[in-house]
């Protein structure tokens, strides 16, 4: 089966507000499997989870303090230790800014020791590799911008970088890249899969994960498939969290 990660959690109106707590409970009670989440690195050298990195009335989150956030944004550890409460997977997207080494030392001591299904992600190779200069052992996946093939040398640098997964645009997604995949040895895990056909044609080609806005959505659309008994059985590798 396709896991379902929920987007920033499970968020819109009237749900909450995306990559906050209630975001992330919100998307349990809907069936997900797993939460997307992005952090930053504070100038305090907190992880702060926010998507983006300007935050109205505040300034750049790189730029401030924990403490000088508004207060829905939470700490990752606070985000982990609800997640891991709530049974779910998390998928922590790592924003770099130019820092890498920074951030990635900051990442690698808040997941050290840490229970549950982890994996950590970046569209920013230099930013995975400093977490494993850092010593981290958690499974990572490299993001592959929207208007990037990644069947070439994404595929290449994933396997360099030594992930576990590989997280494309999900209009990139098809047998070809299916079959590099997972004769690299990588799960793929697809962003931001919303629309009923595109959710059935992800399970359909055996992916590990989907990302998307439309938990619920998306719970039916694998089942439509399932019970169809079109799905392919087992699954596009991949399945390791550390």
């Amino acid at each position: 089966m396709t896991d379902i990660f929920a987007h920033r959690g499970s968020t819109g109106v009237p749900m909450p507000r995306e990559n906050t707590i209630d975001a992330f409970r919100a998307a349990a009670d809907q069936g997900a499997d797993g939460v997307e989440l992005d952090v930053w690195r504070t100038a305090g050298g907190e992880l702060a989870v926010r998507h983006e990195r300007h935050v109205p009335g505040v300034g750049d989150v790189t730029n401030v303090s924990m403490a000088q956030l508004p207060a829905d944004v939470p700490t990752l550890t606070a985000a982990l230790d609800v997640c891991a409460a709530l049974g779910l997977a998390v998928n922590v997207e790592v924003k770099c800014a130019g820092r890498c080494e920074a951030t990635g030392a900051a990442v690698a001591s808040a997941l050290a020791d840490r229970p549950g299904r982890l994996l950590v992600s970046s569209f920013h190779p230099e930013c995975l590799a400093a977490l494993r200069r850092a010593g981290s052992t958690v499974s990572l996946g490299l993001l592959v911008d929207w208007g990037q093939d990644p069947a070439g040398g994404a595929v290449r640098t994933a396997c360099d970088l030594g992930c576990a997964t590989l997280h494309p645009f999900v209009t990139w997604v098809d047998e070809r890249l299916v079959a590099a995949a997972r004769t690299a040895g990588l799960g793929l895990h697809v962003w931001t899969v919303n629309a009923d056909g595109d959710l059935e044609a992800m399970a359909r080609l055996g992916v590990a994960a989907v990302i998307t806005d439309r938990v619920v959505a998306a719970r039916a659309a694998l089942a439509r498939v399932a019970s169809a008994g079109s799905s392919e059985r087992g699954r596009n590798g991949g399945d390791r969290y550390g």
